[in-house]
């Protein structure tokens, strides 16, 4: 799968990218809102690039994509992931720190969602984020997510204050 916007490329991951997508995930956000998405070296990001690569060839598990400016530079991921114990699927989304505030992962998102919800056979994709990721919370109401839920629920392992946003693909043309 390849989307091109005025601004991006969303792509299929590359193992060559596991040193731009273990800069990218070492901030403190990333630290602090996806902390399972932190590699601190390369080589862990290759083990995981080499596994999201596996689930993307069979369709089963996360469908991760990259973001790359149109030049062909790294700045981030989009994707779609299983929530476990349903047949739901969450959003997914990070852009590198010295990316951020260019209104990127909003592009991506907006770019992400007509392809992949079709190749999945969704018409609707959850968004989850901890209450207070405003910046999350931007992006996904920017791509006509709606809020369903706030309050204490599961995230990342333990039960935390959280936003569940849900987009229908009929509610957004």
């Amino acid at each position: 799968m390849k989307i091109e916007t005025k601004r991006l490329q969303i792509t299929e991951l590359r193992l060559n990218m596991a040193e731009d997508i273990s800069r990218n995930s070492l901030d403190q956000e990333t630290r602090r809102f996806t902390p399972d998405e932190v590699f601190e070296t390369p080589e862990a990001a290759t083990e995981t690039i080499a596994f999201l690569m596996i689930c993307r060839m069979s369709g089963h598990g996360p469908q991760v994509l990259a973001v790359q400016l149109l030049d062909g530079t790294y700045i981030g991921y989009v994707q779609a992931v299983p929530l476990e114990d349903t047949d739901q699927w969450e959003i997914g989304y990070h852009i590198g720190e010295a990316y951020r505030s260019h209104g990127y992962a909003t592009e991506a998102v907006q770019a992400f969602l007509p392809e992949i919800l079709p190749a999945l056979g969704l018409s609707e994709i959850a968004g989850i984020c901890l209450a207070d990721n405003q910046a999350s919370r931007k992006v996904m109401e920017r791509c006509g997510f709606l809020l369903e839920k706030e309050g204490p629920g599961p995230y990342q392992g333990s039960v935390q204050p959280i936003c569940r946003y849900l987009y229908r693909q009929e509610d957004n043309g």
